[in-house]
């Protein structure tokens, strides 16, 4: 009873004091600020001495109660710790819900509890386990003390015997030896990426490349000693020198930034989001409120202040921004330059500011290391602030003038440090467009930004209106004009209800961010979201994401409307028009160059970027929610609005259901099927699109920053992330150099395009009139096979006819929604493309975490289907020259996937043989012989044959101009990589990157070699090899090959097979399964045997993976280019600490170990593009990519070759694989444990050895990729016959 008082009386301290209570409820109207902070401080350090006493009086009483108890209780952790292993990844802790952001976040302090309660987590190897069942004290002791002694004798016993076996032995390793651990020299073993349990704590040093089976041969365990100690102590020589620049609290302080991230976002984009509205009082009050309470104390930073200040610098109250420089200091917080910023704006605004004010402000800045010039080039500036901090100095100062803001630049990268210091030879293109002409259509696309939205006609509206389409027009037309009254009456009613009930100033509220627009243009988002929802419907978190990212683009394009930004970027784009029309002077620098000065010489007046806080993912998710529960619960139509039969009554259109994806459940909104039947039946003319989904008018801006480029106006992404990953933002900025990346994006972006409009009819024309599997042109809903209706209770079915019946029906829904998805995808791309029939346009790039480019908008861009590609062409047209239409011709038998093993002169004498089909399918491409619908890609070969048609009947071929983009597609391109980083002559032979006669296939040569292993079988007696006989193919085999260099199992091998071998009509299909299997192991095994160092590399890169994650960080690397790239896989937990919302996010193992080898040949890939994009267009050529496949006119194509070889040997003549180790070793093996040998020590030292120990390389750099042999290696020379060459492409 006595331990129960103690604890109620601990209770009670813990609850706020009466003196507390009285301060807190003092009102501010009654005392003045200051006087009300002097008076809580005082209450709160009486209250805390008092606490520090009466907790050191419990703390002795408790002792004094539990001492007799003590030995006991330390028998039993002892117990728990020594029967229980637990490994930190392996932990399964329960976190607690997230709160809406409507009903706010919860508190500091709990319902009942103390105001800072902390529950204790249980560390890695440790486990509180409740309800054990008890147990005596002495055998707990005695336990303990028996396993002691066992384990210090087998200690003993195995050091004894290594020691002698040391002392007998000679510690350099035999050559017959077999060993964990590779050395420099081993070049055909392999590792296997399976992580082996721990099995105590006297395990001796781990060794790295584990084959399968434990080594218990003590000489073995010496010999492996000595070498790693060795390497170790060379490894500890080169981190003492990379230890220096890293210091170790680094690490955790980014880790504990990360943590509360995302709530400082939140609260930055709150607090913004007020001031944009005018919400002063309320802005001020959070802000109070989170820097009253500690708990909350610590999600504020510097810059979350630096927003009030601003806000009262416009004000010109000097008295409030002093007030949060105390408010900083108490917070424990440095003023940084936006603070200083602001409090020299409002001296600036302020007339009678005396000069003394000011000095004493630019000499505190001194103190804290800060420059005046620092204010200039560093801090974001809106409207006119940077000029009334220029006439804040110049009180004091008056001939200073800012610095040049220009950053020093640092060091290229060496693979492009000739291209940016040796610009004689460069001769960049111009676009063939006057001045003039640009600034209109810059004017253009300013409009369309600035309006959001752009509506435009639907490819359908040719159809003969019919009498029922014309009646459900009409009848959507007067539901959607009801349906956005009741919307605009319910989000009225709804802002009342949020902006009178927060009576706590410190949650956050959706109040502000429902105020950003116009209540009719949140109605207009919802309305066009029900609009374009599918019949199938669409999962809430993506609709909630949708609708918020619509509101925050709108919202981010007011911002920059009311920061006086649109007048800045349209005077600086009509000087930047300069370098791109072809009517003014040469220049010698690149657009980004060429932007970033002008912007210096425009440097009055607002800046270009850095002024917008993004909304963290959960704000965006929790407002398009928000939304959703509006639409849901107001949006209502009759139930005999088709069918007067039926009774009337309101029914919402929407509903909130619950599907499942894979084991998740998730929230599902689905359309009600009258309102479906509806928009089916009305067929609607026009759709309506967010303004960064179409294609630009205009030649993008170019990127100067992560922060700023691609649109005039709406927001853009340098690097696509994950939903709600902000790592590789933070990477980004970080990083120092991203000149070479951010001009490749803007070479990519500056190529303008226009539609191919005689394929665009014929296309629009078949896709109005049922459409085509065949032509990949999706048919309409009215040729989906029909649901089968029937009663499940009708007693004349059986059980299993029900069960038929009901998987007919589930085969027949997935069907519909399957050909509605594909339907309107080929609406959307061919709507857009016939509203810019007659437009040039421009699609802006970025690029996702690996440096892999894509377009920005989503829908119709040149990375799409066969089709998409086919209707689009270069907009500048060069003539074809003496061998374009040769070119032209390869390519046409390229895209009919014929000739695959044939060089090029025999695909170009295979193209003239077949003149008269390509002539015929130009004329004549629905009535005719129709050649080319058989090709692999039939629309672009169509395109391709009305091409040649045309330039054969010009009087002169080689005159003739030509808006045709040629492609070179790589051969095998991941498989070219791994053979090009392991010097494999093999390997490289067979994706052509040796010389040779003919152009090798890979997948055409794993299928001879499984075929010739199936052969051997088959004679042996096997039946499955014998049924397979005949139907080995190339195209069997393709899929797999391609895809085993990024990761691809068995597994998803033998998928990839059966999926194949069901296509094929004659292949039994009872031994589908077995062929499969069969298959897939003959595959792998095949590929092992031609590239032998491509496993090597990518098994060692899997386990570095592994062993990285597992150590609870997440892979990093950084490209040749300089581009920091993250995984972005984490195994994500939620939790509710206070009033911050946290993502406890751990590294998962199995995706980060499998993802690595193919997101790291992947950046390899990009990289490779970017330089190829960097140096055709210094060359003057017009330069698109898909990835690997190249894009130029056919003009060029000899030229494009050549600059692609010579860039692909310039990166594999890097030593990637040393530079990776040196990286991965500096990023994650730079601190070394010191003490005891335990469990973490050892995967420390198996991760750095295996970094250290990279696979070993060929010869092949000597023979192929010497730039010297590549002068003979030009694609031209092809030409002349059976040459000797590389087929860099196939």
């Amino acid at each position: 009873m006595s331990l129960l008082r103690v604890c109620a009386f601990a209770k009670c301290l813990s609850r706020r004091s009466f003196f507390e209570k009285c301060a807190v409820r003092v009102s501010f109207a009654d005392y003045c600020r200051r006087c009300v902070w002097e008076r809580n401080g005082a209450v709160r350090r009486i209250s805390g001495e008092l606490r520090v006493l009466l907790s050191l009086i419990l703390f002795t009483y408790i002792r004094f109660l539990l001492y007799s108890s003590l030995s006991v209780l330390e028998a039993r952790i002892q117990q728990l710790r020594s029967d229980v292993v637990l490994d930190v990844h392996h932990a399964k802790v329960q976190f607690v819900k997230a709160p809406s952001y409507g009903r706010g976040t919860s508190s500091g302090r709990g319902p009942r509890g103390s105001p800072q309660e902390k529950t204790d987590i249980p560390k890695s190897g440790h486990m509180v386990t409740k309800g054990a069942s008890k147990s005596q004290p002495s055998r707990w002791i005695e336990k303990l003390t028996q396993e002691k002694k066992n384990k210090l004798k087998k200690q003993q016993r195995l050091q004894q015997k290594i020691q002698t076996k040391v002392k007998d032995k000679p510690t350099t390793k035999t050559t017959g030896s077999k060993s964990n651990l590779m050395p420099p020299g081993t070049s055909h073993k392999t590792i296997s990426t399976a992580a082996k349990k721990s099995r105590g704590s006297m395990k001796l040093k781990q060794v790295v490349f584990e084959e399968g089976q434990e080594q218990t041969d003590a000489t073995d365990r010496a010999d492996e000693l000595a070498q790693v100690e060795e390497l170790e102590r060379r490894l500890n020589q080169q981190v003492s020198q990379w230890t220096a620049s890293s210091s170790p609290e680094h690490l955790q302080e980014a880790r504990d930034e990360t943590a509360c991230g995302d709530m400082n976002q939140s609260i930055r984009s709150y607090l913004e989001a007020c001031v944009f509205v005018g919400d002063i009082d309320r802005a001020h009050h959070f802000l109070l409120s989170q820097h009253r309470v500690r708990s909350r104390r610590k999600h504020l930073n510097t810059d979350v202040y630096n927003i009030m200040m601003r806000v009262w610098a416009k004000k010109g109250a000097l008295n409030q921004i002093g007030r949060m420089f105390i408010l900083l200091e108490e917070a424990g917080l440095k003023p940084n330059l936006g603070s200083y910023f602001a409090a020299l704006e409002c001296m600036g605004r302020k007339v009678t500011c005396s000069p003394r004010v000011i000095s004493r402000c630019l000499n505190q800045m001194e103190d804290d290391s800060l420059s005046v010039d620092d204010l200039f080039s560093q801090c974001a500036f809106r409207q006119d602030e940077r000029d009334m901090l220029l006439k804040a100095i110049h009180v004091v100062k008056p001939d200073f003038q800012p610095s040049d803001s220009q950053q020093t630049s640092h060091s290229c990268p060496s693979l492009v440090q000739d291209y940016y210091a040796q610009r004689a030879d460069h001769t960049y293109p111009k676009l063939d467009f006057t001045q003039e002409e640009l600034q209109e259509r810059f004017k253009c696309q300013l409009n369309v930004e600035q309006a959001c939205t752009v509506t435009i006609d639907s490819v359908e509206a040719a159809k003969l209106v019919t009498e029922n389409m014309a009646k459900m027009r009409e009848l959507l037309a007067e539901q959607r004009a009801q349906w956005q009254k009741i919307l605009l009456q319910a989000l009225r009613e709804s802002k009342m209800i949020l902006a009178n009930t927060n009576t706590k100033d410190y949650r956050l509220n959706l109040y502000p961010y429902l105020c950003l627009l116009e209540d009719r243009e949140y109605v207009d988002i919802m309305i066009q979201s029900v609009a374009n929802m599918p019949p199938s419907g669409e999962s809430l978190k993506l609709l909630a994401r949708d609708l918020g990212n619509r509101v925050y683009t709108k919202y981010t394009v007011r911002q920059k409307q009311e920061n006086q930004m649109v007048e800045k970027i349209a005077g600086i784009y009509n000087l930047y028009t300069d370098l791109l029309a072809k009517d003014t002077k040469v220049y010698d620098v690149l657009p980004r160059e060429h932007w970033v000065k002008l912007e210096m010489k425009q440097s009055s007046g607002p800046s270009l970027q850095g002024g917008e806080t993004s909304w963290p993912y959960l704000v965006t998710l929790e407002l398009g929610t928000y939304l959703v529960d509006l639409m849901v619960k107001n949006l209502k139509i009759n139930s005999d609005i088709l069918n007067p039969a039926y009774s009337k009554k309101l029914i919402p259109i929407l509903y909130h259901m619950y599907t499942f994806r894979s084991t998740r459940q998730i929230g599902f909104i689905k359309p009600h099927p009258i309102l479906t039947q509806m928009q089916q039946d009305a067929m609607e003319t026009k759709l309506t699109f967010d303004s960064y989904v179409m294609p630009m008018l205009c030649p993008p801006v170019p990127w100067t920053s992560v922060k700023f480029g691609a649109y005039v106006l709406s927001p853009a992404k340098l690097m696509r992330t994950v939903d709600g990953a902000t790592q590789h933002e933070q990477l980004l900025e970080e990083c120092e150099n991203l000149s070479a990346v951010l001009d490749s994006l803007n070479q990519l972006g500056n190529c303008a395009w226009r539609i191919n409009k005689p394929l665009l009819d014929i296309i629009i024309s078949i896709f109005n009139d049922r459409g085509s599997d065949k032509l990949d042109i999706p048919p309409p809903l009215s040729e989906a096979p029909k649901i089968p209706h029937f009663n499940p209770h009708d007693p004349t079915y059986t059980a299993s006819e029900k069960a038929h019946m009901k998987k007919e029906v589930i085969i027949a829904k997935k069907k519909c929604s399957e050909m509605h998805s594909l339907r309107m995808d080929a609406l959307y791309k061919l709507s857009i493309a016939h509203h810019m029939r007659d437009e040039i346009f421009w699609f802006p790039h970025n690029m996702d975490f690996r440096g892999r480019t894509y377009p920005c908008p989503p829908y119709f861009n040149h990375l799409g289907s066969d089709v998409t590609r086919a209707i689009l062409v270069f907009a500048e047209g060069k003539p074809l020259g003496p061998k374009g239409l040769d070119w032209l011709k390869i390519h046409l038998v390229n895209l009919t996937g014929l000739k695959k093993r044939s060089s090029l002169q025999g695909r170009l004498e295979y193209a003239n043989t077949i003149m008269e089909d390509i002539l015929d399918s130009a004329d004549n491409p629905l009535n005719g012989k129709k050649w080319w619908m058989n090709a692999d890609e039939p629309w672009q070969a169509l395109a391709c044959c009305m091409e040649i048609a045309n330039a054969v009947r010009s009087p002169d071929p080689t005159q003739f101009v030509s808006h045709f983009p040629v492609h070179q597609d790589g051969s095998c391109n991941g498989l070219q990589h791994y053979a090009a980083l392991g010097r494999d002559v093999i390997g490289a032979t067979s994706v052509n990157l040796m010389p040779c006669d003919v152009p090798q296939d890979v997948y055409s040569g794993v299928a001879q070699q499984v075929e010739e292993f199936r052969a051997r079988d088959a004679q042996n007696g096997l039946k499955i090899a014998q049924v397979l006989e005949g139907f080995i193919s190339r195209k069997v085999v393709k899929q797999t090959v391609m895809t085993v260099v990024y990761g691809v199992t068995r597994y998803g091998g033998r998928l990839q097979i059966e999926k194949r071998l069901k296509e094929i009509d004659e292949f039994p299909k009872d031994h589908v399964w077995d062929a499969s299997h069969y298959l897939v192991r003959l595959v792998f095994s095949g590929l092992k045997e031609m590239f032998t160092g491509t496993r090597e590399i990518q098994d060692w890169l899997t386990e570095s993976a592994r062993l990285i994650s597992k150590s609870g960080h997440t892979v990093e690397w950084v490209t040749p280019l300089g581009l920091p790239i993250i995984q972005p896989y984490h195994r994500t937990r939620s939790q509710v600490i206070y009033v911050c919302f946290l993502s406890l996010r751990s590294p998962d193992t199995v995706k980060q170990k499998n993802a690595f080898p193919p997101n790291f040949i992947h950046s390899l890939d990009s990289t490779h593009m970017m330089l190829t994009a960097l140096h055709c267009y210094s060359a003057g050529l017009t330069f698109v990519s898909v990835h690997d496949c190249f894009w130029t006119h056919a003009l060029t194509v000899d030229t494009m070759n050549k600059v692609c070889r010579e860039q692909f040997v310039a990166l594999h003549s890097q030593p990637i694989l040393q530079e990776l180790s040196n990286f991965l070793l500096h990023k994650y093996c730079t601190r070394l444990p010191t003490g005891a040998k335990n469990k973490k020590y050892q995967e420390y030292r198996r991760l750095m050895l295996l970094l250290a120990n990279v696979p070993q390389t060929g010869q092949f750099l000597c023979s192929c990729l010497d730039p010297k042999h590549l002068a003979s290696l030009r694609m031209g020379l092809f030409y002349e016959g059976q040459h000797q060459g590389c087929f860099f492409f196939s």
